[in-house]
C-alpha cells in the first residue's frame, strides 16, 4: 500500500540515473538488492524498513518515514543492514500445529519464539528470515512511534 517504486529510488532521491533508461541498465546489470535479494523489476515497490543495497558501491539504505509521513532514505553501515524491524500483524498455528507470525511486510516466519505476541516488534534477520529479538507491546493496538 504505503512503496516507493525501485525506479523512483534510483532515479529521484538517489540521482544513480538521470533517465528511464540508465535506471533500466543500473536495474538489469542485477546491482541493486532489496532486503539481500537482487531485484531486476524497476517497478518493484520498496516499503517501510526494507534495507536496499548496492553492492558495487557498498552503500546501504533503509526506507524509513520523516515526521510528514514520505519516504526518508537513511544511509546506514554494513552491519545494520543485515536485520530489518517487522511489527507482528497475526500470530497463528499453521498446518500440523506449526506456529507462525506474519509480519507487516507480509513475511512468514515459523517456529517463533513463544513469547511474541499480537503487535510486537521482532527484528528479522534478513540472510535466514528468523526472529531474533522480540520487543514487547504495552498491550495497545495503536502505539505512534517507530523503533529503529
Amino acid at each position: 500500500r504505503e512503496s516507493m517504486p525501485l525506479i523512483v529510488l534510483i532515479r529521484n532521491k538517489l540521482k544513480y540515473a538521470l533517465t528511464y533508461n540508465e535506471t533500466k541498465k543500473v536495474t538489469m546489470s542485477r546491482a541493486i538488492k532489496v532486503d539481500g535479494k537482487v531485484r531486476t523489476d524497476m517497478c518493484f515497490p520498496t516499503g517501510f524498513m526494507d534495507v536496499v543495497s548496492i553492492d558495487k558501491t557498498g552503500e546501504y539504505f533503509r526506507m524509513l518515514f520523516d515526521v510528514k509521513g514520505r519516504f526518508l532514505i537513511h544511509r546506514i553501515k554494513k552491519e545494520e543492514s543485515a536485520y530489518k524491524l517487522c511489527n507482528v500483524k497475526s500470530v497463528r498455528t499453521a498446518a500440523k500445529g506449526v506456529p507462525v507470525i506474519t509480519t507487516h511486510d507480509g513475511r512468514t516466519i515459523r517456529y517463533p519464539d513463544p513469547m511474541i505476541k499480537l503487535h510486537d516488534t521482532v527484528k528479522v534477520d534478513i540472510a535466514t528470515n528468523k526472529a531474533v529479538v522480540s520487543t514487547q507491546s504495552t498491550g495497545e493496538s495503536t502505539s505512534g512511534c517507530c523503533l529503529t
